[in-house]
């Protein structure tokens, strides 16, 4: 399934975030609740959530640096969990912090998994797209 769209939603008083009823179903075998490297926080499936960290990995020394850095990073920041009844996950403060969450939230597709964005950073964030959207377009496809 193609993670797609966008929808504002809001915390409720035990920081639980209401997953979109549309994909639910992709999650019914879990959450991973991530800390992304942008001020948001990734939602993934278990699976994709392991094939994405097997992928980043994989050409890197296990002894190395910089293996043990995004490890520690990727995994000591994810949560997995369990949709509760009501289709909704509870939101980690550590996650909530780095993603500067407060309360009202913006769920959005993007591709093979979810992010959410506190809502004010969420507009920064389309803002500053919108202005730099032509530019990465006309890159796309020339050598740099």
């Amino acid at each position: 399934m193609a993670f797609r769209g966008h929808f504002e939603h809001s915390l409720d008083a035990k920081n639980r975030l209401s997953i979109p009823a549309r994909f639910r179903a992709a999650f019914s075998g879990g959450v991973v609740l991530a800390k992304d490297p942008e001020p948001c926080v990734a939602v993934w499936t278990p699976e994709t959530h392991e094939a994405i960290i097997a992928r980043a990995l994989g050409d890197l020394n296990p002894m190395g640096s910089e293996y043990r850095k995004l490890s520690r990073f990727y995994q000591g920041n994810s949560f997995e969990i369990d949709l509760d009844a009501s289709g909704r996950v509870t939101l980690p403060p550590p996650l909530l912090a780095h993603a500067g969450i407060e309360k009202e939230v913006v769920v959005v597709g993007v591709g093979d998994h979810l992010e959410v964005w506190g809502r004010p950073r969420w507009q920064e964030q389309q803002d500053a797209l919108d202005v730099e959207i032509g530019e990465v377009t006309e890159r796309l496809g020339n050598p740099s």
